[in-house]
Parts: C-alpha cells; sequence; structure tokens
C-alpha cells in the first residue's frame, strides 16, 4: 500500500517544481531532500497566510492600529515579516511566541493587539520551524512542536470567539457580529494554518519515525501549549 505521507509530498514537490521552472534553479537546492521542499513550501504559505490575516485584522480592527503610533498597515507587515528569526518586540515588553499571543488576549492591555497576536503566532510557527525558512538533507524538525503549534492556533481562536461572555464585544474581531453579513474568511485562514502545522507534523513524525503525542484537551483549560 502506498505511504500517504510520501504521496502527499511527492504531489506538493510535483506542484512546487513544475510553478518553479528550471530557470529558478539553484545550486543550493542539490543539498534538498523531497521532503525538504515540501516544508520549504509550506513554511512560505505560513508566511503568505499570516500577511493576509495580518491585513484582514487591521481592516476589521482599525483603532488597534493607532495604538502602536504607526502610520500604516505597511509598516506592520515591514516589522512582522521583513526580517528572519525571532519575533521579539520592546512595544510587546520583549515577550514572544504564546506569551505575545497571551498580551493580545489580556482584557488589560493596552498595546495594538493585532500587533501582538501576530508577532506571537508568527514567532510560534517560526519557532516550530527551528526560525529556518528552508530546509536541507541534513536538517531536522520537530513532529512534537509543529503539532503543539496547530493545537494553539485552534486555542486562539477558541479564545477569541468565546471571550468573557459580560464583555458587549471581543477583544479583537473576526467573525461577523450580529446584524452584519456572515463572514468565515477569518475560519478559512486560520484552518488552514492549522492543516498545514498538521501536515507537516504527520511528515515530520514519518521522516523521524516518531510518534506525536497526542494530548487531548478541552475548553475548560485553555492554555496555550509551550513550544
Amino acid at each position: 500500500m502506498t505511504n500517504p505521507v510520501k504521496f502527499v509530498t511527492s504531489v506538493v514537490l510535483a506542484t512546487v517544481l513544475l510553478g518553479a521552472g528550471c530557470a529558478d534553479f539553484r545550486v543550493q537546492d542539490l543539498g534538498k531532500s523531497q521532503i525538504d521542499f515540501v516544508v520549504d513550501a509550506h513554511y512560505r504559505e505560513t508566511q503568505r497566510l499570516l500577511r493576509e490575516l495580518t491585513i484582514k485584522l487591521y481592516h476589521r480592527n482599525p483603532a488597534e492600529l493607532q495604538k502602536g503610533s504607526v502610520e500604516s498597515v505597511d509598516i506592520r507587515i515591514e516589522q512582522l515579516f521583513g526580517m528572519p528569526g525571532p519575533m521579539i518586540f520592546g512595544e510587546l515588553n520583549l515577550v514572544r511566541g504564546t506569551e505575545a499571543m497571551q498580551l493580545a488576549l489580556n482584557v488589560n492591555f493596552s498595546g495594538d493587539r493585532v500587533f501582538a497576536l501576530i508577532a506571537g503566532l508568527n514567532g510560534m510557527i517560526r519557532h516550530a520551524y527551528e526560525y529556518q525558512a528552508e530546509f536541507y538533507m541534513f536538517d531536522h524538525f520537530d513532529q512534537q512542536k509543529m503539532y503543539d503549534s496547530a493545537r494553539n492556533v485552534e486555542i486562539m481562536v477558541w479564545r477569541m470567539n468565546h471571550g468573557e461572555a459580560s464583555r458587549p464585544r471581543p477583544l479583537i474581531i473576526t467573525n461577523s457580529r450580529p446584524g452584519e453579513a456572515e463572514n468565515l474568511s477569518f475560519e478559512r485562514l486560520f484552518g488552514k494554518l492549522i492543516s498545514i502545522q498538521d501536515m507537516v507534523a504527520l511528515i515530520a513524525s514519518q521522516e523521524n519515525n516518531r510518534l506525536i503525542n497526542r494530548v487531548a484537551h478541552g475548553t475548560a483549560s485553555m492554555v496555550f501549549f509551550p513550544l
């Protein structure tokens, strides 16, 4: 029987290579395995989705941009995606990853919640990829970090949609509010991010020959998993 993970990676690899074309061949690509090309493509897609999510969140929550004393969303995009590596900002008291996500969902936080949320989310995902934008044959990544990062996105979405009942509106607005036309675009973006991390976790698990610790969690204790 065909290994489903190997089949999926082969299909994704073929798509990537056909889309890139021979003109984009680089010498360093000789150091990549099929799995590396697939993981690279998944990482690039997470960055594209996060950019799209950032723009949509600022459009939905325009007051957040003013809290950060920046002139445009483009400036925020450059801050969040202009440089590789960890996401650490003095504006967020140097917290990163899930701690920045937690800050964005803290009712007492007076700063730019969209910036805190995306800085934390992007930083967490980059951490899961060991802060690498490209992978090569002897690079390894942790299937558990990928799996836990997907669960953290689920937790984040649940917490944004099920905040304190006493609040008249969410801290960060995503889905449609009462009286508005139905808007499921945020759900689709979050769903794609979750699916990508789960797929890479499965690929890494097969590659490393290690099981994923699938810890069940309920909505009663929605605490982010540490990576």
